[in-house]
């Protein structure tokens, strides 16, 4: 794109749930024109975008900020974003199912390789490796108990054969 390092602007905003355990820090943000369309039916807008230095399966990210600015209606599950052009008629972007898929296995890849080193030091740091784990489980049956936990009922009038077993802890309504 041409774009030098220099034309970011200073950016101090950390990314959450990027590294486990810490924020990720992009190297500025910079404002461009994004243009959606045909040269007889489009939209422009200038976006601001948050630049980072790591390895992802995605060229730019548009979120709400995007979406509201360009008035988009999102359809995730058709991957198609509907936005008003300049001449009234409607721009539909088209995603790609295929390409998706592809990103999503590429992200677990990439994903893998943040903080899990630190991660691990971490618990590591606060593991006592000279006691075996505690039993959490929970040591109460969850089976049910149909002589102690349910009560019969009789559910035809006439026949006493047709009954069913109700929980005992029922009150009559």
């Amino acid at each position: 794109m041409g774009l030098s390092v220099n034309m970011l602007k200073i950016y101090d905003i950390g990314f959450h749930g990027i590294i486990p355990t810490r924020p990720a820090y992009p190297l500025g943000k910079i404002s461009l024109d994004v243009v959606f369309g045909t040269s007889r039916n489009f939209r422009k807008e200038k976006l601001e975008f948050e630049v980072v230095d790591w390895e992802s399966q995605y060229h730019t990210i548009l979120g709400r900020p995007a979406f509201a600015k360009f008035m988009v209606v999102p359809h995730y599950a058709y991957l198609k974003l509907n936005m008003p052009g300049n001449n009234g008629i409607a721009i539909t972007v088209y995603g790609s199912f295929s390409r998706s898929d592809n990103c999503d296995r590429e992200f677990q890849k990439i994903a893998s390789k943040f903080g899990v080193m630190e991660e691990l030091n971490a618990i590591d740091a606060i593991t006592d490796h000279t006691q075996p784990p505690t039993d959490n489980r929970n040591t109460k049956s969850d089976e049910f108990d149909i002589t102690k936990e349910a009560k019969k009922h009789q559910v035809h009038p006439s026949d006493p054969k047709k009954t069913v077993n109700v929980s005992a802890n029922l009150i009559t309504a």
